[in-house]
């Protein structure tokens, strides 16, 4: 059998590609929209992230969830210091959910409560994508609008805690066939990370309507 990681990453190529190649997020990196969509699509991240990282600390001892908990991933304090450059000081009163947005992180927040796996499902989805792909939507931002390379307005991609990405990549795949979990449990688990990159695709699609482009 397959290890999981490899598992994991095999059934959700098909909707990983479909959110990647949304038409939202094709617009946005190919320069296509401006910064107002850039920063409505960072405020959407603080609602996911903030359902993700405020469970954190009750999920730092669970045998299955806890292994995965590591400050280093951390992104909530550096979306703010986003926002705060996008939006300014008072960002926090105008920003608000999608509603796709809303229950991607409500989702996100009843895994967290009742079903560490579902969390780790989440966990995996967003933060290994942002190790990667994340990347290539810094490099666009800043070229596109503008932003200091690595500074404010593309904290959230900058991790400057992994010294050394594609080793880390490496130990949270080994994590992944280490779960704490049974075959059927896995498959669960598989299902939920398939429905993490829908949850996405929806946000990407209510982006995208509300960011369309003139024909």
């Amino acid at each position: 059998m397959d290890a999981f990681s490899t598992l994991i990453r095999v059934a959700s190529q098909e909707q990983h590609t479909e959110a990647e190649t949304s038409a939202f997020m094709s617009d946005l990196l190919g320069g296509r929209l401006g910064v107002e969509a850039y920063t409505r699509y960072t405020e959407q991240l603080w609602f996911v992230y903030r359902a993700l990282e405020d469970a954190a600390d009750a999920l730092r001892e669970d045998p299955v969830a806890g292994p995965f908990i590591r400050p280093e991933l951390m992104r909530v304090a550096e979306i703010e210091r986003d926002l705060a450059h996008l939006i300014g000081p008072g960002w926090r009163e105008g920003v608000t959910a999608l509603p796709a947005t809303r229950a991607y992180a409500d989702r996100v927040a009843q895994c967290a409560r009742s079903w560490p796996g579902g969390y780790v499902a989440h966990h995996y989805t967003r933060y290994l994508g942002d190790l990667s792909g994340g990347q290539i939507i810094r490099d666009k931002a800043e070229r596109t609008w503008g932003f200091e390379r690595k500074g404010d307005g593309v904290r959230f991609y900058v991790f400057a805690d992994i010294a050394n990405p594609a080793a880390f990549k490496r130990e949270y795949r080994e994590l992944l066939d280490a779960i704490a979990a049974d075959d059927l449990e896995k498959r669960r688990i598989v299902d939920e990370c398939k429905r993490a990159f829908d949850f996405n695709g929806a946000v990407f699609r209510e982006l995208g309507e509300e960011f369309p482009l003139s024909a």
